[in-house]
C-alpha cells in the first residue's frame, strides 16, 4: 500500500529574533514527511520542535533518524490496506514514544486518505463546526516599546487583534513590567497573555501572576514545570486568572489527570504534543466533559503543521481562547504554491481534499538541509 516514506529537513529563517525562556529563535527547523502510496497518492505530515533539544526530548536529527530508520520499514512493509487507527496501533506497538513523529505520519496518512475520498481532513475526524479559526499573534522581541509598534501594526491590517507575550527570561519585576506597559498601551479591548514556559517557581507564580492578574492580563501558560501538576491545581484555585495548562496536557492521559484534579482552568491543544490528530481530538473530548476551555497550540509548526492543526482545531465544539497558529508568517520562505489565507484576524481553514494545501517541492528542495 505504502511505497516510501522520505523525511526532509528544512531550516528558515525568521522574519525576527523569536525570544522565549528556553531558546531564542533566530530560524526554525521543519521535518516534513512524504508518504508516496503504490498508487502514487502523496501525503504530507509536519514534526517540528522549537529550539532543538531545549524544549523536548526530540530533535529534528532525531526525528529524521527515526523516521527513516524505523518508521519507513514499518509502514512500507504493510500488508493489505489497514486503515489509519489499524496503522498506528502497530506502529505503537513497535516504537515507544516519538510523538511527533507519530504525529507527523498520521497526517500524512489522513492527507492520502482524504485525497482518496475526495474529503478535508476535518472531515474524517467528525466534521469541521468553524470554516475560520481566531489567530493570535506572539509578540518575542522581548523590547517593550517594539512589541507595541508591532502589536499595532496588527491591528490596524486586521491580521491579529488579539495577542501573547513568551515571558520568563528575566526577572519577574522586569516580566511583569514589560507586559503590563504594553497591555497598558493596546487598551482593555484587546486581549493580552503571557506564556512563562514553565520558568516560574512557586514564589515567582505567586507573585507573578498577582501581579498580571491585576494588570488586566487574561490568561497565564503553563507558568511552572511540567511535573509540577499539584502547583498547577493550586495556582487555578488561588487566582481569578485562567491558568492554562501547555507541556503538563502532552497527551490524552495526562490530559485525564489534569481534568480529575482540577489543575487548569484551559488546555493547550497541540497536534505534535498530543502524538497526533485523533489524539488531540481525544484531548478536546476530555475537557469537553470536564468543563474546560480550550485553545489551540502550535510548535511554531511550518504550513504542513499549520494547517493539520487547524483541521483538528476546526472540530472543536470550544475554542474559547482561540489559536496561535500564526507560525508560517514568523517564517521568511514560503514552501506552499498558495499560501494559507490570514484575513480579517482569522486562519481560513481550506475545504480542498486532504489537507487542501499544495507544497511547491522545488522550493523545498532548495531549502533542503544537506
Amino acid at each position: 500500500m505504502y511505497q516510501s516514506l522520505e523525511s526532509i529537513i528544512l531550516d528558515i529563517p525568521t522574519i525576527r529574533p523569536h525570544k522565549m525562556s528556553v531558546a531564542t529563535m533566530q530560524k526554525q527547523t521543519l521535518v516534513l514527511v512524504k508518504i508516496t502510496t503504490h498508487d502514487g497518492i502523496v501525503g504530507w505530515g509536519e514534526a517540528t520542535t522549537i529550539g532543538g533539544l531545549s524544549y523536548g526530548e526530540e530533535s529534528p536529527e532525531s526525528i529524521k533518524t527515526n523516521l527513516d530508520t524505523y518508521f519507513a520499514p514499518l509502514l512500507t512493509g504493510l500488508k493489505g490496506e489497514p486503515n489509519i487507527a489499524q496503522t498506528m496501533q502497530m506502529i505503537d506497538k513497535h516504537i515507544m514514544g516519538n510523538r511527533f513523529a507519530k504525529c507527523a505520519v498520521q497526517t500524512a496518512l489522513f492527507d492520502i486518505l482524504g485525497k482518496k475520498l475526495n474529503l478535508p481532513v476535518s472531515e474524517l475526524l467528525g466534521g469541521r463546526l468553524r470554516d475560520e479559526l481566531p489567530v493570535l499573534w506572539v509578540l518575542a522581541s522581548g523590547d517593550t516599546e517594539k512589541d507595541i509598534a508591532e502589536a499595532k501594526k496588527m491591528i490596524e491590517v486586521k491580521r491579529h487583534n488579539f495577542f501573547k507575550l513568551k515571558i520568563g527570561s528575566r526577572s519577574v519585576e522586569e516580566d511583569v513590567e514589560h507586559v503590563v506597559a504594553i497591555k497598558k498601551a493596546l487598551g482593555k479591548e484587546v486581549s493580552i497573555r503571557v506564556d512563562v514556559n514553565r520558568a516560574w517557581s512557586e514564589m515567582q507564580c505567586i507573585k507573578g501572576i498577582q501581579a498580571l492578574q491585576d494588570g488586566g492580563i487574561d490568561l497565564i501558560e503553563q507558568p511552572c514545570a511540567i511535573h509540577d501538576v499539584e502547583l498547577l491545581a493550586r495556582l487555578t484555585e488561588r487566582f481569578d486568572v485562567a491558568i492554562m495548562a501547555d507541556e503538563a496536557v502532552m497527551c490524552p492521559t495526562n490530559a485525564y489527570k489534569l481534568a480529575k484534579n482540577h489543575c487548569a482552568n484551559v488546555f493547550a491543544v497541540k497536534i505534535e504534543q498530543a502524538g497526533g490528530l485523533m489524539e488531540a481530538c481525544q484531548i478536546a473530548t476530555i475537557a469537553k466533559v470536564a468543563g474546560i476551555d480550550l485553545y489551540g497550540g502550535t510548535m511554531l509548526e511550518g504550513a504542513v503543521g499549520t494547517i493539520a492543526s487547524a483541521h483538528a482545531f476546526s472540530t472543536f465544539d470550544n475554542l474559547a481562547y482561540g489559536t496561535e497558529l500564526f507560525a508560517p508568517l514568523l517564517l521568511t520562505e514560503e514552501i506552499l504554491s498558495k499560501p494559507l489565507v490570514y484575513e480579517n484576524f482569522t486562519l481560513k481553514v481550506p475545504t480542498g481534499a486532504g489537507l487542501g494545501i499544495d507544497l511547491n517541492e522545488n522550493k523545498i528542495d532548495n531549502l533542503r538541509r544537506a
